[in-house]
């Protein structure tokens, strides 16, 4: 198995260093066999345009490795519970597992993290469901109000949209020209 090891320390001048990790994770690939590909950052965890980790995500796409590795579920990223575990699921669909080395139950690689992060999964569905709720509670409030929901109304000249097209442009030509979406437009012909 190839192991991707993912180090991460947010400032490399104010004496933060990988070194105290990679010696970690190294030695526990080398106790299970595997080979090491190191993926390193030297940025905040709290987005996830950092270099190394798109690489490691790239590899991981064209299996070219295994496993990926990390010391802690904060050095992968600081961006949440829901993106963090969004980055676990891709993994996990390209057939790549991900442990955690100080967080046994951070883990797609036994019965425990396979678990939680299907513990992890339902609280976001949960969420999501909850965050649905709430939305349309408001859409109803203010629809009770008389009030419109949704987009604008978009209003325009339906003959000069016919007239464009019978003259060879194209959806796209005439939604630059009238400034309103080629799918309204093609919707709105339509109907």
């Amino acid at each position: 198995m190839k192991a991707a090891i993912y180090a991460r320390v947010s400032t490399k001048d104010k004496g933060q260093d990988v070194q105290n990790q990679l010696m970690q994770l190294k030695r526990y690939a080398a106790a299970q066999g595997w080979e090491v590909a190191e993926y390193i950052d030297h940025e905040s965890g709290k987005h996830s345009d950092r270099d190394a980790f798109r690489k490691m995500f790239a590899a991981a796409a064209a299996r070219e490795v295994d496993v990926v590795l990390v010391w802690a579920l904060d050095r992968l990223t600081r961006e949440g519970v829901w993106v963090t575990f969004d980055h676990i699921r891709k993994l996990t669909s390209y057939g790549v597992q991900f442990e955690s080395l100080t967080e046994a139950h951070f883990r797609t690689t036994g019965p425990a993290g396979e678990l939680m992060i299907a513990i992890a999964a339902w609280i976001a569905k949960q969420e999501r469901a909850r965050i649905s709720e709430r939305t349309k509670a408001g859409m109803a409030r203010v629809m009770a109000q008389g009030k419109h929901v949704g987009r604008p109304k978009a209003v325009f000249k339906h003959w000069r949209v016919i007239k464009l097209r019978d003259a060879g442009l194209s959806w796209t030509e005439i939604s630059r020209k009238m400034r309103i979406p080629a799918s309204t437009l093609r919707s709105a012909i339509r109907d």
